[in-house]
């Protein structure tokens, strides 16, 4: 049977790195873990709120959080941050205080930072978005993934697969449906492949979009450690 696995998961210590970094105790480890997931909704919600954007387009491709005893700092990668600081002078520090709400933490500073992307539609976050957006509008999906496609070609990667999974197009019958274009190998440890799992309510229910994005880098052509399960023998042995 096919075991399955997390792309990203699957790739920690090559070319992904953990998004949360932090030490805690195993009985407080539980905590810190619900700590990040409440600092990455709080950050998301108020982008919706405060982000205009005709495609329904958050930005957001990832948010990093590194913590120290005294000490939050959160990263937020974003494909488009003027839209949510031009209309908002203030806009860190508010976001910052409402995170801070959130924590309820007197003891800890909170630093809050972001970090423009060159290549916006080069990450599956931004990408599901997009296509989230569209089938919200009714648009075809057909249509959106084509679209997306032609966004990630503009932005020099390798190859991309999109599949989306529920009841499409309004059908009563659920079915998955799937696009891919150049080379997309999943099971490479050494291929830098980016995935995102997204998740989009529409009127009919909700469906479901997952997205793998090859991108090459440097490290794909330097070769991997391969260990010998067999030891040498040595020539007197023979």
């Amino acid at each position: 049977m096919g075991q399955k696995i997390n792309p990203l998961g699957f790739r920690l210590g090559t070319s992904q790195s953990h998004y949360s970094i932090w030490f805690a105790q195993p009985k407080n480890y539980s905590e810190g873990l619900q700590e990040d997931q409440k600092i990455r909704d709080c950050i998301k919600n108020y982008a919706q709120q405060n982000m205009r954007t005709s495609s329904g387009v958050e930005g957001i491709a990832r948010i990093e959080i590194k913590k120290r005893i005294d000490l939050i700092q959160v990263i937020i990668y974003m494909g488009f941050p003027k839209l949510l600081i031009e209309n908002r002078p203030r806009g860190i520090e508010e976001l910052q205080m409402n995170v801070q709400k959130e924590l309820n933490s007197v003891n800890r500073k909170l630093n809050i930072a972001i970090t423009r992307i060159a290549k916006p539609y080069r990450h599956p976050n931004i990408l599901a978005e997009f296509i989230a957006g569209q089938l919200k509008n009714r648009v075809s999906f057909r249509k959106a993934m084509k679209k997306a496609i032609e966004l990630t070609e503009q932005a020099d990667t390798k190859g991309i697969q999109i599949q989306i999974a529920g009841r499409i197009d309004g059908k009563e019958i659920a079915r998955v449906e799937w696009i891919r274009e150049g080379r997309v190998p999943r099971q490479t440890i050494s291929a830098n492949i980016d995935y995102c799992a997204y998740t989009v309510r529409t009127i009919y229910g909700v469906l479901g979009i997952k997205i793998w994005i090859f991108i090459d880098e440097e490290y794909n052509n330097k070769p991997l450690l391969v260990f010998s399960l067999y030891p040498r023998r040595n020539k007197k042995e023979k």
